[in-house]
């Protein structure tokens, strides 16, 4: 792999002096780690990564996450040279309103930005997603000479990166799983905000990653391009661990003042010091956004090599499809994000006496649609005989056995929310993990950005109140709900029985604009009489009648396992001569969505008489009781004791629930 001196150190020191100058412009970003980092972003997409900047989204590119993202000059400014949809006015205005090339990299915005990063840890975990995603398409489609899908993941991290507690869980977990399609190159430059990272990071990085089981290099020089060539190349052949290139870098480097110091970590060089880099690059200090021609030419035809791989690769697909039509037809619905025709009727109903759990009815309709979806893959953190989401008729993925749908994340939540949104930005691939509500709390870092990036892993949440009891305080989730319907693009669904539960799912799978979450019960639930009540299809609207009355004198709203009870206060109610309509209302952000007229049929403005019941904080239900209403819930933590004491001593229960009703009407 030849090595073209002048021109590579002229492209290198190019990226280098368009990041800077875009920082200076802006008077704000971080331009240190671009001009340490440049020969190894040149490296790569000069020398290993396929990809077509004529299709940002080609099936088998490899994919490339900055984790590092504060440094996303140098993601700009490798797409703007090697032919992406990005202009050098597109580079002009890093960091301002409307531009493509935002404070860190966003998905969705920029082309050729793989996953939306900047909160340290999260594209480094993101990455061992992106690596399982990639070997499940290539397990479920690749055939003798049709590597489909043999793409890499190249990610580069940071020392801050290395700090995150989810690093240590994805890299444990990529260790585990012998992800070897993962190629991370850790740009070591020792310097965080506070200074030298000596103050707070001392550990043995290497040693670190080999413990997990990866395949370490260490470079010394990061400005030595062969030496990274090597180690990358190495990195590639080892097909068994996944690999991390440590490579020692000087952040700032070619600052006469400011290299080594954090002073260009996070802050503009200033305009003299920024003179004094050009001097030092050889280029004139009077020119800004300079590109030679030289190297805009020889960065462009990179790119244009691998328009042709694309090009190639289409080829082979063509000659797939026709040797393998049902393969080809199912891969292309999912990369379209369609579901396999006639997979609803799939969905179970359920009808009978006997009481079951969310969590349980959740569980039946995962099984009961697995053979029809292939592309639904997931797991748990460690909990899948707790939240019922074990695909029985299907295998488990392991270094062993890449067809296995059913994943063991290990207690590593927030490595898992970080995969699943990896694993959602595969397209063919429909992704779900599970753990308790209350540990939702240590997945929000990963909700929040899936929510951003509006891609759609499905979180299932379960033992979702005080109901799951006896493990008492600390594992009954309160605030949780509340803040999570807090979080944009995020739909969260409640159900109140077994049949809602299969129509959540329904939602779930159809939604294609933002994560959704699953809150399901512990505890057993009555299954609601499909044939008297309104069908649990309502479900998708967020709130419906349930059960009305004639001239209803209030309003009882219920989610989740309260939607029974308030059934039941209906009944006793009725009986004395108080009339009160039923909404079952199990996700306040499909209700939203519906129009003006449909949310006055359920919720009457003349009707102020509302009761809403929800064992969960009472916080944000104000806006559908009114002024005029009230809401039973809680106003503190659990306690430890059986799940039927705890109720009763809140007051959420069916006598409770009818004191309150009549307190409202002014009957009591």
């Amino acid at each position: 792999m030849e090595y073209k001196k002048e021109l590579e150190d002229l492209a290198i020191n190019t990226i280098r002096l368009l990041s800077v100058d875009a920082v200076q412009k802006a008077n704000s970003g971080h331009p240190g780690m671009p001009m340490g980092a440049a020969p190894m972003g040149h490296v790569l997409f000069t020398k290993f990564m396929h990809y077509n900047p004529k299709d940002a989204h080609w099936p088998n590119r490899d994919r490339f996450i900055l984790s590092a993202g504060h440094g996303c000059m140098l993601q700009y400014s490798l797409l703007y040279l090697t032919g992406y949809n990005l202009t050098l006015d597109d580079i002009k205005k890093f960091r301002q309103l409307h531009s493509k090339t935002a404070g860190h990299p966003e998905y969705g915005l920029t082309d050729g930005i793989d996953v939306t990063t900047g909160p340290l840890g999260q594209g480094f975990a993101n990455g061992v997603g992106f690596a399982i995603g990639q070997k499940h398409l290539a397990a479920r489609f690749n055939k003798p000479g049709f590597d489909l899908f043999d793409y890499k993941i190249y990610v580069i991290c940071s020392d801050g990166d290395m700090m995150e507690g989810v690093t240590a869980e994805a890299a444990s977990l990529a260790g585990h799983l012998e992800l070897g399609n993962l190629i991370y190159l850790y740009d070591d430059n020792h310097i965080s905000i506070e200074g030298n990272t000596g103050i707070a990071f001392t550990e043995n990085v290497a040693q670190r990653f080999e413990a997990y089981g990866w395949h370490v290099q260490i470079v010394e020089d990061g400005n030595d391009v062969n030496a990274i060539a090597i180690a990358v190349r190495n990195a590639q052949a080892e097909t068994q661990k996944p690999s991390l290139i440590k490579i020692r870098t000087q952040i700032a480097y070619g600052s006469p003042n400011k290299v080594n110091t954090a002073g260009a970590h996070g802050s503009p060089l200033g305009e003299e010091e920024v003179k004094l880099v050009k001097k030092f690059f050889g280029f004139d200090p009077s020119k800004f956004f300079h590109v030679p021609k030289e190297v805009l030419t020889y960065y462009r035809s990179i790119g244009e090599k691998g328009t042709a791989v694309a090009e190639k690769w289409q080829e082979l697909f063509n000659q797939y499809k026709a040797q393998f039509p049902d393969l080809a037809l199912a891969y292309e619905t999912g990369l379209n994000g369609q579901l396999p025709e006639g997979w609803q009727a799939k969905l179970p109903t359920f009808e009978g006496d006997e009481e079951i759990a969310t969590r349980q009815a959740s569980g039946k309709v995962l099984n009961a649609l697995a053979a029809y979806l292939p592309g639904l893959i997931g797991g748990s953190a460690d909990l899948a005989p707790s939240t019922d989401t074990n695909l029985k008729e299907f295998t488990s993925f392991s270094s062993e056995n890449r067809n296995g749908r059913n994943f063991h994340f290990g207690v590593r939540e927030h490595a898992m929310g970080c995969a699943l949104n990896g694993m959602a930005l595969t397209k063919g691939v429909i992704p779900y993990g599970a753990t308790f509500l209350i540990f939702s709390e240590y997945m929000r870092p990963a909700i929040r950005l899936a929510a951003i990036m509006k891609i759609n892993p499905i979180f299932i949440f379960t033992h979702d109140s005080i109901g799951l009891g006896e493990d008492g305080t600390t594992h009954q989730p309160v605030e949780q709900l509340i803040s999570l319907r807090s979080i944009p693009n995020i739909t969260l669904i409640r159900p109140g029985d077994a049949n809602e539960t299969s129509q959540a799912w329904r939602v779930a799978l159809e939604h294609q604009t933002g994560p959704v979450i699953l809150v399901l019960t512990r505890q057993g639930l009555p299954v609601i009489d499909q044939q008297k009540y309104a069908k649990a299809s309502e479900l998708e609207k967020g709130a419906y009648v349930l059960s009305d009355v004639e001239n209803p004198e209030l309003i009882l709203i219920g989610t989740g396992s309260e939607l029974s009870i308030v059934l039941a206060v209906q009944g006793k109610l009725s009986k004395e001569g108080i009339a009160a309509r039923v909404v079952s209302m199990p996700s306040w952000e499909l209700f939203e969505k519906q129009s003006a007229e449909y949310k006055e049929s359920v919720f009457p403005k003349s009707l102020k008489n509302r009761l809403a019941v929800e064992a969960g904080s009472t916080l944000g239900w104000h806006k559908y009781v009114t002024d005029d209403g009230d809401i039973i819930g809680m106003k503190g933590f659990g306690a430890s004791a059986p799940a039927a004491d705890l109720f009763n001593f809140y007051g959420i229960t069916v006598a409770h629930v009818v004191e309150r009703a009549k307190v409202l009407v002014g009957k009591l």
